[in-house]
């Protein structure tokens, strides 16, 4: 395996053209939908996870947070199908791109906030300087409030990018490690292997529960917002 340690994460090319796009759409073609009046096992499955994880993220919110369900659901089964196939060998995860994480996390954060100024604006307001705060501080809370308020969306999207690359990364090292290992001794080879396996089973783990983080984030967001 010769191939440089961040070739993962550049984006893959088709005829000079970026396959972004593509790779981006495909987790799509993995969700059937069902024509017939009584669904099959996957499908019975499939919904019966959409609806758990629905009534998780959404048994706070009102009327108006309710009504971006839909925009939530898809939001988390694009990211974790994203996760999940950037583990198969030789694949892609846009997830692991922080320009990619940024154009979800932005537009998400600033719905949530404009909301919040349409719906709540007293309210909303009201969070830049918390009660009872002394006359002198008033200047520098409201500063560390905005700075805290902008940098939301910047949190999203580096703990999602962090998480994903560092897993791939650690992945990358220990494959390349069991790869220099295998023809010099049997039993560090087995150990280093041993360990891979364990360390995939973790990072779908992870790919599941950032997928989770990140629209449970936005979520939060929704309700201090609605």
């Amino acid at each position: 395996m010769n191939e440089n340690l961040f070739t993962p994460f550049t984006i893959p090319t088709l005829l000079g053209l970026p396959t972004v796009m593509p790779i981006i759409m495909f987790p799509m073609l993995l969700f059937p939908t069902s024509k017939h009046l009584i669904n099959n096992r996957l499908i019975t499955i499939q919904q019966n996870l959409t609806q758990l994880v629905l009534k998780q993220m959404m048994t706070t919110h009102n009327t108006k947070g309710q009504t971006w369900s839909l925009m939530l659901m898809s939001l988390i089964i694009f990211i974790a199908m994203t996760n999940l196939l950037g583990l198969l060998p030789y694949s892609f995860t846009p997830t692991a791109q922080l320009s990619m994480n940024l154009a979800m996390a932005i537009p998400l954060w600033a719905g949530t906030v404009f909301m919040g100024l349409r719906f709540k604006t007293k309210s909303s307001l009201a969070h830049f300087l918390p009660q009872g705060t002394p006359t002198p501080l008033i200047p520098m809370l409201v500063i560390i409030e905005t700075i805290s308020l902008f940098i939301q969306p910047m949190a999203l999207a580096v703990r999602l990018t962090a998480n994903i690359t560092a897993g791939h990364l650690l992945m990358h090292l220990i494959g390349n490690a069991a790869l220099a290992l295998m023809a010099m001794n049997f039993l560090a080879t087995s150990l280093t292997l041993i360990l891979l396996m364990l360390l995939t089973i973790l990072e779908i783990a992870v790919a599941l529960i950032q997928a989770y983080v990140f629209t449970l984030l936005v979520s939060l967001y929704l309700h201090d917002n609605t």
